[in-house]
C-alpha cells in the first residue's frame, strides 16, 4: 500500500464533515429549520454509522472480534440506525427528502473519492 492509500480513511472521515457542512449551508436557502434539521440530523446519523462500522471492522481485522460477533454487531447497528431514522421521521417530523440528503453524505464522499482517484 502506498502512503496515499494509508491516508484514505483519514481523508474520508475529514471530508464527511466537510460535505455535511456544505449540505447544511445549502439547506439554509430553503429558510425552513425543519429542512436544515433533517439534512444535519441525517448527516450526523450517516457519519455515526460510518465510524461505528469502521471501528467494528478494525476490531475484526485485528482479531479482537469474531466473525459471528461482527455479524451480530451489524444487526445491532442496523437496528439502531433504523430506529434513529424512524424517530427522526415519525417523532421529530423532519422532511424525508431532507433526511435523505443528509444520509447521502458518506455515499457522496465515496463517489467523490472514486472519481478523484480515477482521474
Amino acid at each position: 500500500m502506498t502512503n496515499r492509500d494509508d491516508q484514505l480513511l483519514t481523508q474520508l472521515a475529514r471530508r464527511n464533515w466537510l460535505l455535511l457542512g456544505i449540505l447544511g449551508l445549502a439547506s439554509l436557502f430553503w429558510r425552513d429549520t425543519d429542512v436544515t434539521l433533517g439534512v444535519v440530523a441525517g448527516g450526523l446519523l450517516a457519519i455515526f454509522g460510518y465510524h461505528w462500522r469502521y471501528r467494528a471492522l478494525q476490531k475484526l481485522l485485528a482479531g479482537e472480534k469474531s466473525r459471528s460477533g461482527f455479524q451480530f454487531g451489524y444487526i445491532i447497528r442496523l437496528a439502531v440506525l433504523g430506529g434513529g431514522i424512524f424517530l427522526l421521521i415519525a417523532k421529530i417530523k423532519v422532511p424525508p427528502l431532507a433526511l435523505l440528503a443528509g444520509l447521502s453524505v458518506v455515499v457522496l464522499n465515496i463517489l467523490w473519492t472514486t472519481v478523484k482517484r480515477a482521474l
